[in-house]
């Protein structure tokens, strides 16, 4: 269903977009504006089914399903159900307001639903924004300095083009984000210094935002990073009776690791390294004579670490694997501070090796 809608999406934008085309003949008008109304109906149909499961969707206020209804369509993700609804209304009512020709493209706004990059850019200026504002403001103050100062140098050798400081505002701006129309220019030696000292403060200042969003993007993926490892972690069996700071300690010491199917995670007398802990897949063991598979919330690797030996066994990813390894530095120190850990740790290191598969 996801998939279809997002079509709908895709081919309401390009039917907007389309209708645009000063040389689109009346016939190929007819059809795209047939395409939207198309598409307005399906974006009808699922506002409705949204409204009316709302109370499902909405466990916080389920028993209370008018509120629940309320809640969605007052929500961000409602209101935008809404507006994407505005093509349709323009056509039943034949009304031709200015913004007609991009009415339909408002429907992109619904792919914040879909798309989980737009939900991280909303993250990002949201826990960022203080950062952002200031940045912002830093840079609104030096365009009306750099827009009075030019027009101070200029005013009298230009008098047609630098007429104003809100006249010369235009110059600062694309001065300052060093697009250079062309339009209008300094001719004077001071005005020409002082327009190469605006563009080299406006490449620093433009890369202020970009810093800020790069570490803001950074930052919360990491969070997002550890949330899901934090719960991945949590659902271990080993890990059962730990609270959350001693589950958060453990999660900041594994490292993630993708193993492809088919390939060796540990070999039978290699050097023990690290201890692995199965987040999804399914690995081999091949432990003489026989051959164990571990699948999700187990681990292996252990019994090398607790002896300080070679590996005992040979671990092969049977398809696609992602798992978590803890160095041998973290696990002994990690077995230092948690030493009920390590007493079930060594339980199982020998059950395993009085028997493989127990």
């Amino acid at each position: 269903m996801s998939i279809f809608l997002i079509a709908t999406i895709v081919f309401c934008v390009v039917a907007g977009a389309a209708l645009t085309l000063p040389t689109l003949s009346p016939a190929a008008e007819r059809d795209w504006t047939l395409i939207i109304a198309a598409t307005q109906i399906v974006f009808l149909i699922e506002y409705l089914l949204r409204f009316w499961v709302a109370p499902s969707r909405d466990t916080e206020v389920a028993a209370r399903p008018l509120h629940a209804r309320l809640r969605y369509l007052i929500s961000p993700l409602g209101i935008i159900d809404l507006v994407s609804l505005l093509p349709g209304l323009l056509l039943v009512t034949g009304a031709r307001p200015w913004f007609e020709e991009v009415a339909a493209l408002l429907a992109l706004f619904k792919l914040a639903r879909y798309s989980p990059a737009l939900g991280l850019l909303a993250s990002v200026i949201r826990n960022e924004r203080r950062s952002l504002i200031a940045a912002m403001m830093a840079l609104f103050v030096l365009l009306i300095l750099a827009a009075g100062f030019v027009y101070l140098l200029e005013r009298e050798a230009q008098p047609t083009e630098f007429t104003s400081i809100p006249a010369s505002l235009w110059w600062a701006i694309t001065t300052m984000a060093t697009v250079g129309y062309g339009d209008m220019t300094p001719i004077t030696t001071p005005g020409r210094i002082f327009g190469g000292f605006v563009m080299l403060l406006g490449i620093a200042m433009f890369a202020v935002p970009a810093g800020i969003m790069a570490t803001g993007f950074a930052s919360e993926l990491r969070r997002r990073d550890f949330v899901i490892t934090w719960k991945s972690v949590a659902k271990v069996p080993l890990f059962a009776g730990l609270d959350a700071g001693q589950i958060a300690t453990i999660t900041q010491l594994l490292q993630p690791q993708f193993v492809p199917a088919g390939q060796i995670v540990v070999r039978r007398g290699a050097a023990a390294d690290a201890m692995y802990f199965i987040m999804d897949g399914t690995v081999e063991v091949d432990v003489e004579p026989n051959r164990v598979r571990l699948g999700a919330g187990s681990y292996f690797g252990e019994i090398a670490l607790l002896r300080d030996s070679e590996r005992t066994a040979t671990v092969t990813a049977m398809g696609d694997c992602r798992l978590l390894a803890l160095s041998v530095a973290d696990f002994r120190r990690l077995m230092a501070d948690l030493p009920d850990l390590k007493e079930k740790l060594e339980e199982t290191a020998g059950a395993r090796l009085r028997g493989p598969g127990q």
